[in-house]
């Protein structure tokens, strides 16, 4: 599967010339409010019989109980595998310690502010009860629960609670529950999409409505958590299908760029995964490497479905009209695979998160950088950041990753990866690993 070819060298006119010359994201909200719409005006009339039914209709499963009960999610602790488990934990430990990290300098607003006799004091409070969306279907996502849950707590929310879809014979997988469990969720419902965001926003017999939803999904979770917008706080702008832009130079490993564009590509339709370079012949060899990749993987249908529709190559002039183009897309993941990757920090405008060289891969912040990985989406990173403490009571991180850091910590992302079914994520860690 070849990226599509783009080319802007030489390209007058400045932003408003790349943003008439680059695609644009489809409308999400033109092709699936209307479905949206109805499904939350169901839930709110039917509340958990419209719940029932829905799960029925989209997930194929007739439910009784719609919450997992307490000793469900705790023993699935003791069913997952010994390093699975481990590797929950160390993410959660990291998560937990940068998050912490992060609301400490948040709270420095807590001390008064003094100005010529004027004293303003800075009050943070956490909201009551918070609502966790992890997607389920395609893979499992028990980082994504790690990732929601642990700011919410840091935050001092008292009650945190988590829908999932759930499977083909109804349960929640062991280790999405393992992480509910870790994380110390309060409450998981087996419930998904855009009905699920419904039920949190409004209410039902069963789910009480939160304050704040979290956490990523497809167009569909995207729209609903839009639409329900006002009637709760709702973080982190459109999180929805997967984004990547790596920019790439002459020195950039061909076969480190292509594993990181899969990487995103593998979540399934309707992402982005784009290169950039001003390199015609770092171009030609990551497409021979991404067709190569693509033909052998067991997400081959998913890899088809996003380079389709949005993989391209874009050949620029040079290093800062690479990271104008970045601008104008606004990915949620920015990965500069260049030497002096940090020389390039200040034409970064507009990102979910960068990852800075080639030896710092965007599945490092997946699992286990610490900052979080539910980012924005579809160009929301113009105007929103990533998911932080300060949701629950606009920022770009850059992570750069030491190879003893590497070595130290891959193995874990690689237990994760590969227990989430996305064997590019893991095969980005082993690449660098053996270097």
């Amino acid at each position: 599967m070849a990226l599509h070819r783009l080319d802007v060298r030489g390209l007058l006119g400045g932003d408003r010339a790349l943003r008439a010359a680059l695609p644009r994201p489809v409308d999400e909200q033109d092709r699936s409010a209307d479905l949206v719409a109805s499904l939350i005006a169901e839930v709110r009339a039917g509340g958990d019989a419209a719940l029932r039914r829905l799960t029925d209709r989209f997930d194929a499963v007739v439910l009784d109980d719609l919450r997992v009960s307490e000793a469900e999610v705790r023993s699935a602790g003791e069913r997952v595998s010994e390093p699975l488990l481990g590797a929950l934990v160390t993410a959660h430990q990291r998560i937990e310690a940068y998050h912490a990290y992060e609301a400490t300098t948040a709270r420095q607003g807590s001390e008064p502010y003094r100005s010529q006799g004027v004293t303003v004091h800075a009050l943070v409070r956490p909201v009551a009860r918070a609502g966790c969306y992890a997607p389920g279907g395609r893979a499992r996502y028990p980082s994504t629960v790690l990732m929601c849950a642990v700011p919410a707590r840091v935050a001092g929310v008292e009650e945190v609670v988590l829908c999932v879809p759930p499977g083909p014979d109804g349960r929640i997988d062991d280790a999405t529950l393992a992480a509910a469990w870790v994380a110390g969720i309060d409450t998981v419902y087996r419930v998904g999409g855009a009905q699920a965001i419904a039920a949190m926003a409004y209410g039902t017999e069963t789910i009480e409505p939160v304050e704040v939803i979290v956490g990523p999904g497809n167009r569909y979770v995207a729209e609903a958590k839009r639409q329900v917008s006002g009637v709760v706080g709702v973080a982190s702008a459109f999180a929805g299908p997967s984004e990547v832009v790596v920019v790439a130079g002459p020195e950039t490993p061909p076969p480190l760029a292509a594993i990181d564009l899969v990487v995103q590509a593998e979540h399934g339709p309707d992402g982005l995964a784009w290169l950039v370079t001003w390199s015609e012949t770092v171009a030609d060899a990551v497409g021979k490497e991404i067709e190569r990749l693509v033909a052998t993987s067991p997400r081959r249908a998913d890899l088809e479905a996003t380079l389709g529709a949005g993989g391209h190559a874009v050949v620029v002039d040079g290093p800062e009209q690479a990271m104008a183009v970045a601008n104008v897309v606004a990915p949620e993941h920015l990965e500069l695979l260049v030497d002096d990757a940090e020389a390039l920090l200040p034409l970064v405008h507009a990102a979910g998160a960068v990852f800075l060289g080639a030896g710092s891969p965007a599945s490092i912040g997946d699992y286990l950088a610490g900052p979080n990985h539910v980012l924005p989406t579809n160009r929301s990173a113009r105007f929103a950041s990533g998911l932080r403490v300060d949701d629950f009571l606009r920022h770009i991180h850059a992570v750069r990753v030491e190879p003893e850091a590497l070595e130290a910590l891959g193995p874990d992302v690689v237990t994760l990866a590969e227990t989430e079914g996305l064997p590019a994520h893991a095969e980005s860690v082993r690449r660098r690993l053996v270097r």
